[in-house]
This record gives structure tokens, C-alpha cells and sequence, in this order.
């Protein structure tokens, strides 16, 4: 698992879920997409869906079987109120679980909304050689989750390592 000395840009797909944004209002989903594009990554996607199992699952499903997807950052249904499924929708297509970067999250968040952090869901994986962020929903974890953590991981300079050689790696190896 290598890195390199060059930007390497990453196909992304950034979606939000809520029963209550859309397009005009999606400050989270709006920030991920602007930030990844800030880093030299494409958007190749981006949706806002419902907090329903089946409604996000469908979609990043759908994502990870793109060629064109490398990444997914998933805003909103991490915590603990009465729909909030991200975590159960997602976690069964992983292949692998980062259980790192939910420990890094919340960590880092620690320091920024005190214990309140352990509401915090976050979680990650790799799966079919996407890998998936999901994040809380509000615009400051966002930041914070991409600030602090995913942004480095998805650098292909980054020392010592990043996700970006293990997709690389992984996608030479895939027939």
C-alpha cells in the first residue's frame, strides 16, 4: 500500500439524509460537496434521501456497484432519535468496517461538544471497493469529520497511510 507523491482525485458521492432537508436547505451535504471538490475530488453524485433503511440503502447500494464512485460521504441518521438508521442500513454492504473513524470522530469531537459525543454513531467501511463515511448530520460535524479525519485519508500524499493506496491496491486486484 504505497502513497503517492501526486494528487490522485477520487470519484465521490456525498448524501444526505433527513426527513426534513432539501436542496435549498442542505447546508451539511452542501458543505461536503463543496469541500471535496476544494481538494481537487469530482462529485459525481449527490442526493438528499429519506431516513428510511431501504431508501438509503438502495441508493448507496447503488453507488458502490458505480465504477465511477470511489468514496461516499453520507450526512445525517446517526444518532439516536426515533428514525435515525444510518448505521443499520449501511453497515450490512460492508465488506470491511474502518472502526477507526468512528473512534477518531468522536475523539476529536470530544473536545468540541464535550460528552454529548457518545450520541455519535459514525461509522465506516469499505465495500466493493468504495469506501463510506457516515457522519452526524449537523454542519459542524461535517467540519469536523472531514477536517480532522476523512480529508487526509482520502490524499493520496498523505503519510504514512491513506485510503486512497488501499483503493488503488484493492481495484488492481479486483478481476
Amino acid at each position: 500500500m504505497s502513497s503517492s507523491t501526486e494528487f490522485t482525485p477520487l470519484g465521490m458521492a456525498v448524501l444526505t439524509v433527513s426527513d426534513t432537508r432539501d436542496e435549498s436547505n442542505d447546508s451539511s451535504g452542501q458543505y461536503l460537496a463543496g469541500a471535496l471538490a476544494d481538494e481537487g475530488h469530482r462529485l459525481v453524485a449527490k442526493q438528499i434521501v429519506k431516513d428510511d433503511i431501504y431508501q438509503i440503502r438502495a441508493t448507496v447500494s447503488a453507488w458502490i456497484a458505480d465504477a465511477d464512485i470511489e468514496v461516499v460521504v453520507i450526512t445525517g441518521g446517526t444518532g439516536f432519535s426515533g428514525r435515525d438508521s444510518t448505521p443499520e442500513a449501511v453497515s450490512v454492504l460492508f465488506d470491511k468496517v474502518i472502526e477507526g473513524f468512528g473512534e477518531v470522530f468522536r475523539a476529536v469531537s470530544l473536545t468540541e461538544i464535550g460528552s454529548s459525543t457518545i450520541q455519535s454513531r459514525a461509522v465506516a467501511g469499505l465495500a466493493n471497493n468504495t469506501v463510506i463515511f457516515c457522519m452526524p448530520g449537523s454542519t459542524g460535524a461535517c467540519k469536523t469529520a472531514w477536517q480532522q479525519v476523512i480529508r487526509d485519508q482520502l490524499d493520496s500524499r498523505h503519510r504514512p497511510c491513506n485510503f486512497v493506496g488501499v483503493l488503488k491496491v484493492r481495484a488492481n486486484t479486483v478481476t
